[in-house]
């Protein structure tokens, strides 16, 4: 499958069409970004172990029953994935608060959550991913009640998989955010699912294994992501 023009180019990935109308090639590129785009560096190797660490993720995830974009690895820093009608919302889970959950609410940093919580964000950098809810999503048809009530159900599903698998490997899944798509009028988890869209600690240490080490400057970034990587048997190059 080759690249056949450029349709976008986000803050870490770019998007190529393909000779395939219902397929796209995701670029996992080297940039590392926080703040919505404030802060941006290159991190080498970053993109292959995303773009690898991604397919692992979305493959135990098909496997448990998740319809997934995800269609193979091209490259260390490509893979094919079905060509979905994204939606603008992103749906975060949280098992432990930390990051903008504590400063909204004021609650202590690392607060384990029983039951976990669900938020709904509308994805515009601009204006910073303004939380919304049901409401919004119905009134500005972002998209139906069957397909909130499918995002959610998804959601929560991903959560029971991703716990175990991390907890299994010595680490905590304290949150994360998904993002979803229409194909042939059914709902697909699209984009990708990375440290760069999670928060994951050490059990034993609770020392940061995601971005946060990027955004608050803690250093050994990509080492990081390749050790998570290593714990859970994703073949690296």
């Amino acid at each position: 499958m080759k690249k056949v023009k450029e349709l976008f180019n986000g803050k870490a990935k770019t998007v190529y069409s393909t000779e395939d109308k219902d397929k796209l090639i995701l670029l996992f590129r080297n940039d590392t970004s926080a703040f919505d785009g404030e802060k941006i560096e290159q991190l080498d190797r970053k993109g292959m172990v995303n773009n690898r660490f991604n397919a692992f993720i979305m493959e135990k995830l098909s496997e448990a029953g998740v319809p997934t974009h995800h269609e193979r690895i091209l490259s260390d820093q490509e893979s094919l994935v079905k060509c979905l009608e994204m939606l603008p919302i992103e749906c975060v889970v949280r098992n432990i608060a930390s990051g903008s959950l504590v400063r909204r609410l004021g609650i202590e940093d690392g607060l384990e959550l029983n039951p976990p919580t669900f938020e709904f964000f509308l994805k515009n950098d601009e204006l910073h991913d303004p939380m919304i809810n049901d409401y919004h999503i119905i009134s500005f048809n972002w998209a139906s009640q069957d397909e909130i009530d499918k995002m959610k159900s998804l959601t929560f599903k991903v959560n029971k998989v991703l716990q175990k698998l991390f907890l299994d490997a010595g680490m905590l899944l304290v949150d994360y955010k998904l993002e979803f798509g229409r194909f042939n009028g059914q709902l697909y988890l699209g984009d990708e699912f990375t440290p760069d869209g999670c928060r994951l600690w050490d059990v034993e240490t609770r020392k940061k294994l995601d971005k946060d080490r990027f955004r608050q400057g803690l250093g050994g970034v990509v080492e990081a992501y390749e050790e998570v990587a290593h714990r859970l048997g994703v073949e690296l190059s």
